[in-house]
């Protein structure tokens, strides 16, 4: 999983540092004038033009914004499993191997006197060059002794040289230079067609259709693909349709946001919806709602500021979808983590303190049991059995007063209430059945178990607690199991009570 996130991060990464340099190619009036831009740089939009575009009120922008959204909506589902099958980066290699293809495709059918501009023989012969990329990947990381990550440089780096290559001679040819093919490389929105969109819009319906029908099978193969093979699935057949639709939706995606950018589409989306949910099932859902909600801001934002090229919008419209759901994500979000890490931080700070106070009450003997209850120990008694400083333990013991689990009785000496009492007893009886299980299972000696069961204790469930008793049937029955070692500050050990 941790690779996963490394290979999801770098494509993302990527994504984003090519949508910047683009916006700022744009940006930068030295680099706009020498782009031929004139010193034209962004010009805010009317509130007629916003209208305008919001409504969808021409054709060109309602054929845009349809296609990029649908287009994101493909890249969203697809991706997912892309993501869970740990090939981000098989995505940018796919993308990159698609541009010998396209130079190849023309070159070849403008040598034959056909029109090379031809956009679904551009598609045919992009797709080509993908599964030969695919399949190049396999066979240097079937036959050589690379790593997964040096077999996608290799392929990835050598078929994109190819491809500038054989685009410097599609460009040299009579009809090279308008053809347009660098739009493949960068991404040309603007121009969509309603075919584009169509070719798109059943590409987005055939994947959903596919991932909806395989759910259940592609789920198999992502998280454990040498089960579905002892269980007789066809792995290698569903893992080549897993491929098929990625090369589908990587070639319609090329004239939307180029080959370079369309890898962010695939990756950005669904690691955006892992910080949401840890169900597959709803991951898969938010993946394609934000895939396709990027198409759509993106296009929508490029179409109101009309020097912003769309295809870098949209990437970075998922970048803050990412950055979004990365920071407020309730699933595995920073602010989530660090609201859960302060609560376990609490809550190991204030079981801690309830199982010290039990732990004194029981070195005081049954016979001064109610004296201590009502007279409590001085907080230098606490200070002492634990490695607490002043004042996290002054932070502890106000928080535990707060929440009725001990009272304070006057010339700061505390002890616990009834509820208090009762859920002390519970967190040391787990203490020590764990420091139980330890002795007898592994071998651990008494006088090391305190600070391994210290730790476990906190996290023990109902399931587990009946799971130890099972394992240790001698204390089933027992009310409190006696401590295997010396409690803090005792001078002799105190039985158990049974």
């Amino acid at each position: 999983m941790r690779s996963a996130k490394k290979i999801a991060a770098s494509a993302i990464l990527q994504g984003m540092s090519m949508s910047l340099i683009g916006l700022l190619t744009i940006l930068t009036p030295e680099m706009a004038r020498a782009a031929g831009l004139g010193g034209h740089i962004l010009e805010l939009p009317s509130w007629s033009e916003i209208i305008r575009v919001l409504t969808l009120q021409d054709y060109n922008t309602r054929i845009v914004v349809i296609g990029t959204t649908l287009l994101g909506l493909a890249a969203g589902l697809v991706g997912t499993f892309l993501l869970l099958r740990k090939r981000a980066l098989l995505s940018d290699t796919l993308s990159h191997a698609t541009l010998p293809g396209i130079a190849l495709t023309f070159i070849l059918i403008t040598w034959l006197g056909g029109d090379g501009k031809n956009l679904l023989a551009l598609i045919v012969g992009a797709a080509v060059f993908s599964v030969l990329g695919t399949a190049s990947v396999i066979l240097v990381q079937k036959y050589s002794r690379l790593k997964d990550d040096a077999a996608l440089g290799i392929v990835l780096s050598v078929y994109f040289g190819f491809g500038i290559a054989l685009l410097g001679l599609a460009t040299r040819m009579e009809s090279g230079t308008a053809a347009g093919l660098s739009s493949f490389i960068y991404g040309k929105t603007a121009s969509m067609l309603f075919f584009d969109a169509l070719l798109i819009g059943i590409t987005a319906l055939g994947s959903a259709i596919v991932c909806i029908l395989l759910f259940k099978e592609f789920t198999l193969v992502c998280f454990d693909y040498g089960f579905a093979a002892t269980q007789g699935w066809p792995v290698v057949r569903l893992d080549f349709l897993m491929m098929t639709l990625a090369v589908v939706v990587t070639v319609i995606g090329l004239q939307a946001v180029g080959l370079i950018l369309v890898v962010a589409l695939l990756i950005i989306p669904p690691s955006a919806a892992r910080f949401w949910t840890h169900s597959l099932k709803s991951m898969l859902i938010l993946s394609g709602l934000f895939g396709a909600l990027s198409g759509l801001l993106g296009s929508t934002f490029s179409a109101l500021m009309a020097n912003l090229p769309a295809g870098a919008v949209i990437v970075l419209m998922a970048a803050l979808v990412f950055i979004f759901s990365l920071a407020f994500g309730p699933a595995s979000g920073l602010i989530h983590q660090m609201l859960d890490r302060r609560r376990l931080t609490l809550k190991v700070a204030r079981e801690n303190l309830l199982r010290k106070l039990y732990e004194l009450y029981e070195l005081q003997g049954a016979a001064n049991l109610a004296n201590q209850i009502a007279d409590g120990f001085p907080i230098e008694d606490l200070l002492a059995a634990r490695a607490w400083s002043p004042g996290r333990l002054r932070r502890t013991l106000n928080a535990a007063r707060t929440a009725g689990m001990i009272e304070s009785n006057g010339n700061q000496r505390f002890s616990l209430t009834a509820e208090g009492m009762n859920e002390a007893y519970q967190i040391v009886r787990k203490h020590r059945l764990w420091e139980a299980y330890l002795i007898t299972h592994a071998d651990i000696a008494p006088s090391q178990v305190d600070w391994g069961a210290d730790a476990i204790e906190h996290v023990l469930d109902r399931e587990m607690i009946l799971k130890l008793e099972k394992m240790l049937p001698e204390l089933k029955d027992v009310k409190m199991p006696a401590s295997p070692h010396e409690l803090a500050g005792a001078g002799a050990q105190p039985a158990g009570n049974n």
